[in-house]
């Protein structure tokens, strides 16, 4: 489908979705946000559903301001995926043995390495950079200087909620490893700083909701929030780096004797700002569950932990903001899930695939979510699809 634009509003709204199925709460967000004095276009993805602020599933454009809660506090949130030289045939019927060496290998949750994690202990991992990014640390806000030792062993980690870690098979047979993580607590602290100060500034004031409180440009608070903004946006690339060169180790390990060989990396953040020129304006464009697509640009755009994920390749649709959607999308709060189905619903949901089926992810049950089919289906002007995968193993955090 091409976009629908939303009546009313005082900029353009356009919509990769249909109005009536997106919820009054996330409608209104939407309407809301395209009232500040400063954006420029909104586009909404397939995907969107309610958030704190702004809509998760959307684009945000804006000319000398941003939104700290419009990026959400999972700063630089996102995903990684790499095919390997690896067949379904080389799998085992019992898979049990490669996620418990998974779980053994990523910390979820809360958890942490014990000691930070080297880079250069992995075979063909880029290391140049990783002490520049440290040595930066010590400018990012004073508030969360405190953090730094957790900050350090937390890299490498997934994290909770929605974040995972699969193994998973394309329609060609081909196995591919994927990941969904983003800056950890050190991005959340970050933002959370952050978002208190922009909302006391004078002129947030009189907006329609105080979570929409921007900071302007040429201001020494926006200059603090971009340079921890950017910051977090890195570190969340160099943990979901980490992580994958942590899962490469295990299947070198657990599959010796195939002796497999890994393409070049696929990576893309959903959570994150990007300095981009669009009718000839410089503009701070906010992707909150949104990633970038580019003409030729990869993406990953995963579904839930029973149904598909897909590798698309971007359009550059310039009304979208050169983006697409960060995933299926959830049609169901948490709270909302977990009254509504059992364990035994998630055993059925996720049949055929090696995962936590316990009362501790039903809020991650595939029921929860659109469907990813759907999604894609919405934004064939904004991706081509590349491949189509089906997860054999999945850990959650």
């Amino acid at each position: 489908m091409s976009y629908v634009e939303v009546p009313g509003a005082k900029v353009p709204i356009r919509m990769w979705a249909d109005p009536a199925s997106v919820e009054d709460v996330a409608m209104q967000q939407l309407r809301n946000v395209s009232t500040l004095p400063w954006i420029k276009g909104l586009a909404v993805m397939p995907d969107v559903h309610f958030g704190k602020g702004a809509t998760v599933g959307s684009v945000i454009a804006m000319q000398g301001a941003v939104c700290p809660a419009a990026v959400g506090v999972d700063i630089g949130c996102g995903m990684s995926a790499v095919r390997t030289s690896l067949t379904a045939n080389d799998l085992p019927g019992d898979l049990s043995r490669l996620r418990s060496k998974v779980e053994q290998a990523i910390p979820v949750g809360r958890g942490m390495h014990d000691s930070p994690i080297e880079p250069g202990r992995f075979h063909g991992l880029a290391t140049s950079g990783w002490d520049d990014f440290w040595g930066r640390f010590d400018g990012v806000a004073e508030a969360v200087k405190f953090r730094q030792g957790r900050a350090t062993k937390q890299m490498g980690t997934l994290g909770s909620g929605n974040h995972f870690v699969e193994v998973c098979t394309d329609t060609t047979g081909s196995v591919w490893l994927m990941l969904h993580s983003g800056s950890r607590n050190i991005g959340k602290e970050l933002a959370e700083h952050h978002i208190g100060i922009a909302q006391k500034l004078p002129h947030n004031q009189g907006l329609v909701d105080r979570d929409l409180a921007v900071f302007i440009a040429d201001t020494p608070q926006m200059g603090a929030y971009r340079n921890d903004l950017f910051w977090a946006q890195e570190y969340a690339k160099y943990n979901r780096t980490l992580m994958m060169a942590l899962l490469k180790d295990v299947v070198r390990k657990e599959f010796k004797k195939a002796k497999p060989t890994f393409e070049p990396e696929i990576s893309a953040h959903h959570n994150y700002v990007a300095e981009e020129r669009y009718e000839g304006m410089d503009l701070l464009v906010t992707r909150k569950g949104a990633i970038r697509a580019g003409s030729g640009e990869y993406g990953i755009i995963p579904g839930s932990m029973g149904t598909g994920s897909y590798i698309v390749k971007g359009l550059g649709n310039e009304k979208a903001f050169n983006s697409a959607s960060h995933g299926a999308g959830r049609r169901m709060s948490r709270n909302a899930a977990k009254r509504r189905f059992s364990t035994k619903d998630l055993e059925e949901q996720t049949q055929g695939v090696e995962c936590r089926k316990d009362s501790g992810v039903v809020d991650e049950i595939p029921s929860a979510y659109k469907p990813i089919e759907q999604v894609i289906d919405q934004q064939r002007d904004l991706v081509e699809v590349v491949a189509k995968l089906k997860q054999v193993v999945c850990v959650k955090g």
